[in-house]
């Protein structure tokens, strides 16, 4: 940024002007924040492109079936066998849920009218009942149906007789309590973790304040922003891109706020008036929170070539929070600084011609221990690293099934255990099959004798020339026995000549989801990694420098994930009563995990080897990569340290997803800053020298001969390293 407008932007009156500006982008964009809730679309039919085949299905049965229809079952269990009076309480019942809100007319079905209807209303033992009834709440089903089934579960009450909400609204309702705290309690959680955290690094009782309040209003007119987007623009936002908004915003803003801070408290010794202080450090650290935010929006809103409508609405969520968070950290909270003055950094005020300090604490000592032999440090470095990847090799990336996707079981689930124990099955899961009407009855025929897949309903037609029957999945909805039975059923319909038959239904969408999730993955993953490339060759004007960058990264990665499986396999079952086996992760965990390591963990990098590049001109490469550790390691590590914290938060959500994602950043962040930075590029840089410049002139027109006694102080234009422990 330049000084002038620096100076400009924290100026004795355009301060205030700031301050005014985002006070009220708060209360109007903050109050829109309030109401992202009720534009998430958590249904997986909206995730899915038009192409996919459960897509085209339900767009073919949008004027015959509801697509807004949520089937539900309410199971009834007494290990003792269901008595007489039990069964004339669930008939009862029965006619009592149909004045429940959302139900759908005539839709109920007592326990006899469900067996009558092939669904399998009384187990064989006579120890479970099931009542079926459909939902229907338009839209609004995500936001409407936990008070529906609050109302079903105070319906269905006897005594000794225990009752589970199954079927796609147990599920539904399920998913809605694991998603109700993600505005509440995990940003909370979140703030208070950092400011536990900044407590211990500024080691001042009151500094924490305006980092914390601008990183509330970044978060608070991001989610406006955004809000208005999925209202207006059509962007998909899930639970899960919420989630994930507000933990980026808080540590990315935090890590901007450490490096701002750090910069303004050096600046306050070397000039008396704090708005010139201030507009020397926008000037100076401006440029290096630009680059690590734009380098993040560019990795985020490659997501928009993802086939899944959700991993593309991923993209622009978080590019807008970070995008926000920049022009906040920027402008909002050095405002604040300047209007609180040297004061806020009590009790060790930065005095106008205090001494700065030095650069020979803890950092300094791991360059001059890598210095003597920096081949051998990076060799093994890598090499361990390396090692760590094998650990990759345990993730199985197939899919979990609906009871393994969280981490302690839900009502749904149990209802799922007790159907299974009990020889009967969730009839809420069917496939779908659109037909030609004149080939209805041999595409019926062509799926005898299919695995897992129940009797057929009766074809119905849905136009003149098609029609569409169901038939139950003998399986989780989720689960791999159900793909395969998708498979099996779409290969069986599809040989069927003239039918142009398609399979549609709730485990396809999830098969269907699996499928274009590896195709996101294929593409998208390739391309960050290209566009995080050219980023760098355009910052640091190298290529060798870059593409060393970059294969750190991406060892950096491997490692991560494959240190992150041992935790799954490992330590996971230790801390949670409900954890999957083995280490399976969503489809898309792969391609999550990428995005954000490779686009955070490059950030780290850009800041050491800017610093370096500055240096490289005056002391040469290799001294100049030992002062920018020792200059830049306080901050850098807390930074790293933030932002794994922040997104360790993600693990209090019971959603295995949310938790896999926030420990594989959290540890691949702490590998980047402690590792990979502090040690393999370092050591890289002390053997190759001027050659990772290459093919620039920088240090080898003239050739830079740097001095032999070892950097003691800071220079002018060093950034004060901030203190960790």
């Amino acid at each position: 940024m330049h000084r002038q407008i620096a100076g400009k932007l924290t100026g004795r009156v355009t301060k205030w002007l700031v301050l005014v500006f985002w006070i009220v982008a708060l209360g109007v964009l903050g109050s829109l924040s309030s109401k992202l809730a009720d534009v998430q679309n958590n249904e997986a039919s909206s995730w899915l492109p038009g192409s996919a085949e459960s897509t085209e299905v339900s767009n073919e049965l949008a004027s015959t079936v509801d697509p807004n229809d949520i089937p539900t079952l309410v199971i009834y269990y007494r290990s003792s066998g269901l008595t007489d009076a039990d069964k004339a309480a669930i008939d009862q019942q029965a006619q009592e849920l149909s004045g429940v809100d959302g139900v759908v007319e005539g839709t109920v079905l007592t326990p006899t009218q469900a067996a009558e209807a092939g669904y399998g209303g009384v187990s064989e033992d006579g120890q479970v009942a099931v009542t079926a009834l459909t939902f229907n709440f338009g839209s609004d089903g995500w936001n409407s149906i936990p008070a529906a089934a609050d109302q079903i579960r105070d319906i269905a009450q006897i005594d000794g007789v225990t009752v589970h909400l199954g079927g796609y609204g147990g599920q539904a309702a399920d998913a809605a309590e694991v998603f109700s705290g993600v505005d509440t309690t995990l940003i909370l959680g979140a703030l208070l973790v950092v400011i536990v955290i900044l407590l211990f690094t500024y080691r001042s009782p009151i500094l924490w304040i305006l980092p914390i309040f601008s990183v509330v209003v970044a978060y608070s007119v991001s989610g406006g922003v955004v809000y208005l987007l999925a209202k207006y623009a059509d962007l998909t936002v899930n639970g899960q891109s919420q989630a994930i908004l507000g933990i980026l915003v808080i540590g990315a803003g935090t890590d901007y706020a450490l490096l701002l801070v750090a910069r303004y408290r050096e600046e306050l010794r070397r000039h008396e008036d704090r708005h010139e202080a201030m507009a020397f450090a926008l000037h100076r650290a401006a440029p290096a929170i630009f680059a690590s935010a734009s380098t993040v929006v560019v990795g985020m809103l490659c997501l928009l070539l993802a086939e899944l409508n959700s991993t593309a609405g991923l993209g622009p969520v978080n590019a807008v929070g970070i995008a926000v968070t920049f022009l906040v950290m920027v402008t909002l909270l050095p405002a604040l600084l300047v209007i609180f003055g040297r004061w806020i950094f009590w009790p060790k005020r930065p005095h106008f011609g205090s001494v700065e300090p030095n650069t020979t604490g803890f950092w300094s000592k791991v360059g001059a221990s890598i210095a003597p032999r920096p081949r051998r440090v990076w060799v093994v470095t890598a090499g361990l690293l390396l090692v760590a990847c094998l650990g990759v090799l345990k993730i199985d990336a197939g899919g979990m099934s609906t009871e393994d996707g969280y981490t302690k079981e839900f009502d749904a689930i149990k209802g799922q255990k007790v159907l299974a124990a009990h020889g009967l099955t969730d009839s809420s899961n069917t496939i779908q099959v659109v037909t030609n009407t004149d080939q209805a009855d041999a595409v019926t025929q062509s799926l005898d004798g299919v695995p897992g897949l129940g009797a057929p309903t009766p074809a119905q037609p849905i136009s003149d020339t098609r029609s569409y029957f169901e038939a139950p999945i003998q399986a989780d909805v989720s689960s791999r026995a159900a793909y395969d039975t998708v498979q099996a059923s779409r290969e069986a319909v599809h040989a069927v000549p003239g039918a142009d038959a398609r399979v549609g239904g709730g485990s396809a969408f999830y098969l269907d989801t699996k499928e274009a999730s590896n195709r996101d993955n294929r593409v998208i993953i390739p391309t960050v990694l290209l566009v995080v490339l050219l980023i760098l060759i355009f910052l640091l004007r190298a290529l060798a420098s870059p593409l060393i960058l970059m294969g750190t990264v991406v060892l950096s990665f491997g490692a991560a994930m494959g240190i992150s499986a041992l935790v799954f396999d490992y330590l996971a079952p230790l801390v949670t009563d409900h954890w999957p086996e083995g280490v399976q992760v969503d489809p898309g965990f792969p391609l999550f995990a990428f995005v954000f390591l490779v686009a955070l963990g490059i950030d780290y990098n850009i800041f050491l080897m800017t610093r370096v590049r500055e240096e490289t001109a005056t002391h040469g490469t290799r001294r100049g990569s030992l002062i920018a550790l020792s200059s830049t390691g306080g901050v850098i590590t807390s930074a790293g340290i933030v932002l794994a914290a922040t997104f360790m938060v993600l693990a209090s959500i019971p959603f295995v997803f949310l938790a896999e994602l926030g420990v594989a950043v959290a540890i691949g962040v702490l590998l980047d800053t402690m590792i990979v930075r502090s040690v393999l590029v370092t050591a890289i840089n002390l053997d190759l020298g001027g050659k990772i410049w290459w093919p620039s002139a920088l240090d080898r027109k003239p050739p830079v001969e740097p001095p032999t006694e070892p950097p003691t102080e800071p220079t002018a234009e060093e950034p004060e390293s901030v203190p960790v422990g």
